[in-house]
């Protein structure tokens, strides 16, 4: 146990010589009939008067000791390494296709992704949406509203006519980017697409691998619909070379089932956190109020006669 202001403590002083006058003083004598007769000498009485009389003196350096602020280390507890994520998805215009269940492609990403960002709160999650480009829409934060109030207006239809194509390679460097500059926690990509990259080809693909994994950023890969499967190999490259994996999902549930997948990939991780100080009023409280209930019955009656 420490205290906030140990500078108080000198202040026990005054409690601990107010004790000690207490029983060493002798006061004012008062004669009796029956002072010269033969009675006990009452030993265990005065020990029982001068020690309610050093009741108040108690209740001073409880006062004091509680104004000095006890704390007290409080349990150690396990702190959440931060995952940073980046979900990163394709705004082209195959997207906007319907899905099932009548809604599009795209809608079925943003809605699992949503759920996603939901499940894992605590981490750090970024908005990335690209085509033949890449648009950061929000950075890695915490404050998840952020990122599920922009994918509410994040739409293929919505988006230029030069973001049309589809460019992988390109917008996983651009989230790079944007996890190199994190400074602490583990850091991944969720990539969603339905079409093939031109940028993989010649090599493309395992030259970012080789950039993603050189700054540990894994990357999960989602292949939604049909038009995908014949890329799945680069972006297979990519996701195995950083420690991730490559999906195909075919239909809202098997896309659902992905992301609890990627969930179980990417593992919350703790680590002990150094304690801090807490106050540590309780005793003292329960100590005052204790004392200040006998002090309060012995006022009744066990005290010297005033006169």
């Amino acid at each position: 146990m420490s205290f906030h202001h140990p500078a108080f403590l000198w202040l026990l002083a005054l409690p601990l010589v107010w004790g000690f006058w207490q029983w060493v003083r002798r006061g004012h004598a008062v004669a009796l009939p029956f002072d010269h007769g033969v009675q006990r000498e009452g030993r265990v009485l005065r020990f029982l008067i001068h020690l309610a009389g050093t009741l108040p003196a108690l209740l001073l350096a409880i006062a004091v000791l509680m104004l000095a602020g006890p704390r007290r280390p409080a349990p150690p507890a396990d702190e959440r390494v931060l995952n940073n994520i980046i979900i990163c998805i394709d705004v082209s215009g195959s997207m906007g296709m319907v899905f099932a269940s009548g809604e599009t492609r795209f809608e079925a990403a943003v809605r699992s992704a949503r759920e996603f960002c939901d499940f894992r709160e605590g981490d750090a999650f970024g908005l990335t949406v690209f085509g033949s480009e890449y648009i950061h829409w929000v950075p890695p934060t915490r404050e998840l509203t952020a990122v599920s109030n922009a994918m509410k207006y994040v739409r293929p239809q919505n988006m230029p006519p030069w973001m049309g194509g589809t460019m992988i390679a390109n917008a996983l460097r651009g989230c790079r980017d944007q996890l190199v500059g994190v400074g602490e926690g583990d850091r991944a990509i969720v990539l969603i697409s339905d079409g093939a990259s031109a940028d993989f080809a010649g090599g493309g693909d395992r030259a970012v691998a080789e950039e993603l994994a050189r700054d540990e950023i894994r990357v999960f890969g989602i292949l939604i619909g049909g038009e995908g499967q014949g890329m799945g190999g680069s972006l297979d490259t990519v996701s195995a070379a950083t420690g991730g994996k490559t999906f195909v999902a075919g239909d809202p549930g098997a896309l659902d089932e992905v992301f609890r997948e990627i969930d179980r990939m990417q593992k919350a991780h703790f680590k002990p956190s150094t304690a801090e100080w807490v106050d540590y009023h309780e005793p003292f409280a329960i100590a005052g109020v204790a004392t200040l209930l006998l002090y309060s019955l012995t006022l009744l009656g066990l005290r010297y006669t005033p006169w």
